[in-house]
């Protein structure tokens, strides 16, 4: 075994980007056979087993180790300090279409609590430590080993300036929270493309006091980080090169009142009117309604390039001529095996889904002849309380329900489980994702498991399942913004 200093130059940043992506096609159990060990590491160290889950992020660990050559540190400067570049291996995940999609958000740096925060991003530590990063991304595959998982993209990444004036903008809003002694307040969701992640598995070991004049006053550990959405957005079309989505020339803060304002001028109007006026055939099916809010924005498709990077969510929301909302509305569905490998709250894919998206909400009024009239729009995200509060303990009793054993009753054609009802939370419940069902229980199988069903812990098959924000929670989010 041995190191290798001459490999590349660590002055040079292309020098260093074109080793890395020999990279490309190699499993981490490649990288490890090159046989390559950092200068402090001794020879009956190198099988070090990166898999293990004290090791999170422990891939770019090994790389940093088994491939560069030097000792993995956790420094206050760039991982190539000279050629001020800083290295980090990121996962993405293969959709059932075939497509993919970035797999986390990505961390950054420590958010101090313990010294003084920069103001500007321009003058910021974390800035000077990542301007420039040079992203090794691997497919995730939980079905395999780590050392099995594969190298497919390299990239050395910084933002364009389109998305630089928005993640400054998001540095402000955090550093100004941080700076004010209100760093408790901080939530992923108040930004765009740049957060404010938690870190540490629960509140009681990741709060700590904080700098700003609040010594007293505890405020959770958190660091800037790459959102997951904008990561997404980075993938696909700065380092696959895809082609982007139309564009509304609207970024962050002014994103909000351009697209409320735009929508919301044309309110009291039908849906039947506003096809007219967009020259749009008039189907009266719930996707027209999505695509008249794109049409009314100027986009012609039902993808804007802004939504994308901010993972905002347009969802058409169909009223009663009461005001009643009958439609729940659904999160990605959840794999069990998943679920019940999440330690925490604080680690679930729930909570940084929660904390990555926004919806643009576009409600429409049943009126007696069968139309719809706009009532408005809404751009939001779910309040910290809510987070934190029902949408927690929903799936914390789903979680432990799945751990234990989910209890599935057969009633002639219908089966029943006791997985979170809606009468039993007033945020959010789980319901099967699609209306065609799937059991296989011993010899009994029901529908189609392979495609409508997904594994349990213990063998058996259900119905694939969704978290679903309940719809009378809809209907008072609506009320409340005066919808």
């Amino acid at each position: 075994m041995g190191t290798n200093s001459t490999a590349y130059d660590q002055s040079d940043k292309w020098s260093i980007t074109a080793y890395a992506e020999r990279l490309v096609g190699m499993t981490f159990r490649d990288v490890l056979d090159l046989g390559i060990i950092s200068p402090r590491m001794r020879p009956e160290d190198a099988q070090k087993t990166y898999g293990r889950k004290k090791y999170k992020g422990g891939m770019g660990n090994l790389l940093e180790e088994r491939y560069f050559g030097y000792d993995a540190n956790s420094v206050d400067e760039a991982d190539f300090a000279e050629a001020g570049i800083e290295l980090k291996a990121t996962c993405y995940d293969t959709l059932k279409d075939g497509s993919l999609s970035a797999g986390e958000r990505l961390v950054l740096t420590m958010i101090p609590n313990d010294k003084p925060v920069e103001a500007e991003l321009e003058d910021s530590h974390m800035w000077h430590k990542s301007q420039e990063i040079l992203l090794v991304y691997y497919g995730r595959n939980k079905s395999i080993p780590s050392y099995d998982q594969k190298i497919s993209f390299v990239s050395l990444f910084t933002p364009p300036k389109s998305d630089l004036a928005v993640i400054e903008e998001d540095y402000r809003q955090i550093a100004s929270l941080v700076r004010a002694g209100r760093a408790d307040e901080l939530s992923e969701s108040l930004t765009s493309y740049l957060g404010a992640c938690t870190k540490g598995s629960n509140r009681g070991k990741s709060t700590q006091p904080q700098h700003y004049y609040a010594p007293d006053k505890l405020a959770r550990r958190r660091a800037w980080c790459y959102k997951r959405n904008y990561m997404d957005y980075v993938l696909h079309h700065y380092v696959m090169g895809q082609a982007k989505a139309e564009s509304l020339g609207v970024w962050g803060s002014e994103l909000k009142r351009y697209v409320e304002d735009i929508i919301n001028s044309h309110a009291g109007e039908t849906d039947v009117q506003l096809c007219i006026e967009l020259g749009m055939p008039y189907t009266g099916n719930k996707a027209q309604w999505s695509s008249i809010a794109y049409r009314l924005l100027g986009v012609r498709g039902d993808r804007a390039d802004e939504f994308e990077k901010a993972g905002i969510i347009v969802r058409a929301i169909r009223e009663e001529s009461d005001g009643r909302v009958r439609e729940s509305v659904p999160f990605p569905p959840f794999r069990f095996a998943d679920l019940a490998a999440e330690e925490s709250w604080e680690e679930s894919q729930l909570k940084e889904y929660v904390e990555d998206t926004r919806y643009l909400f576009v409600a429409f009024r049943k009126q007696e002849d069968g139309t719809s009239v706009l009532r408005g729009c809404l751009l939001w995200h779910m309040p910290e309380k809510d987070v934190e509060g029902p949408l927690r303990e929903c799936w914390e009793r789903t979680a432990k329900t799945v751990r234990a054993g989910v209890s599935i009753i057969r009633d002639g054609k219908r089966f029943h489980n006791d997985l979170p009802k809606m009468a039993e939370n007033p945020v959010a419940h789980v319901r099967p994702h699609s209306t065609r069902s799937a059991y296989r229980i011993g010899q009994l199988e029901v529908g189609n498991v392979q495609s409508d069903a997904d594994e349990l812990p213990d063998g058996r098959w259900m119905t694939r399942q969704s978290f679903w924000l309940n719809h009378d929670y809809i209907a008072k989010v609506l009320r409340d913004a005066g919808l």
